[in-house]
């Protein structure tokens, strides 16, 4: 369930890459994440913003925060009108990349996070939800 007004940044330029992740980190503090969980956030966040930088030219990237079963947390969406992707079995295995780089970000954001969910369609777009939960008895 999501409990606050979501924070919503448009990521047309590489600066809207680097104020969403400052957005992140101020609502993961403020949530009560620690530094090494804050980093994890940051993280997912540039990499799914640079993601849709590179392969879609343009997008949004929405925070919210989630409480579900006596937790809570903060959930990630990047959403892109873009080319879509055409394997997500493939684009979520290490090392593949349709842009010459290491292949790391979607993986990756998959491991830094507690949940994790990829929906695109070739010429659709893509959508990525991803969650972070605070540790159990973590500051509500």
């Amino acid at each position: 369930m999501i409990t606050e007004e979501p924070l919503a940044q448009p990521i047309v330029r590489e600066v809207d890459v680097y104020l969403a992740v400052s957005r992140g980190r101020e609502l993961a503090r403020r949530l009560g994440f620690d530094e090494i969980d804050r980093t994890r956030i940051e993280i997912a966040i540039l990499e799914l913003t640079r993601n849709i930088l590179v392969h879609a030219q343009r997008g949004m990237l929405t925070l919210h925060t989630v409480e579900a079963n006596n937790r809570r947390g903060i959930a990630i969406e990047a959403h892109d009108d873009g080319p879509g992707i055409e394997d997500i079995e493939l684009a979520l295995s290490d090392g593949y990349s349709t842009a010459h780089t290491l292949g790391a970000g979607l993986p990756g954001v998959r491991r830094l996070m507690h949940e994790f969910s990829l929906e695109s369609a070739p010429n659709v777009g893509t959508t990525v939800r991803a969650i972070r939960w605070l540790p159990l008895g973590g500051r509500r």
